[in-house]
């Protein structure tokens, strides 16, 4: 058994977290929110499964890692190289596809059972993000800094951002703690 089958780390996970490194990319999620990413696709084994921001492909590769027979998985990267690169880690599967572009092309494969919204989207139109869910369709955002107040506080102002998605009234919402110093925000739109 390898280090990584071990740690409980996909080898494709593995892989783009090597690429990731190389190329100096340092916003790829991390192992605990990659977990997440699993355990959403897989509760979706049909579903269309989307990404907004594709970076090196490491939430791709969490994402890819739960994915049933019957779903895809769509993701999109504004930079070229990227997108190019995670294109062909995925190439041998055709339940995958990479857009290179903005987070809007990710509009034609709408509705999603899976939203992990980490790119474009989550801060520059939050109404659309909750739009593109299908009804009981699972949006993951992560990167949060943890609150203990209510509403949440980020750098002693309310954070608006975070409240739009908990108090939403299309969504069930809540706030997991991914690290000590870091949140994801998981919710569910209402059918």
């Amino acid at each position: 058994m390898t280090t990584t089958a071990r740690r409980g780390v996909p080898e494709q996970v593995a892989a783009a977290e090597r690429f990731a490194a190389e190329a100096g990319f340092t916003k790829s999620c991390t192992p605990q929110v990659g977990r997440l990413l699993r355990l959403a696709a897989a509760a979706k084994p049909d579903g269309v499964v989307a990404e907004s921001g594709t970076g090196a492909g490491v939430g791709t590769a969490w994402l890819h890692s739960g994915l049933g027979a019957g779903a895809r998985l769509v993701t999109a990267e504004h930079d070229p190289a990227l997108a190019r690169r995670t294109a062909g880690a995925f190439a041998d599967d055709p339940r995958v596809r990479v857009l290179d572009g903005d987070w809007r092309l990710l509009e034609r494969y709408a509705p999603f059972d899976v939203f992990f919204c980490d790119g474009g989207g989550k801060r520059d139109d939050p109404p659309r993000v909750v739009e593109l869910l299908g009804p009981g369709g699972v949006l993951i955002l992560d990167d949060f800094t943890p609150s203990p107040h209510w509403p949440p506080v980020f750098e002693g102002e309310v954070d608006e951002l975070r409240l739009f998605y908990l108090t939403h009234p299309e969504l069930d919402a809540t706030e997991v703690l991914t690290t000590p110093d870091s949140a994801a925000v998981l919710a569910v739109r209402r059918g």
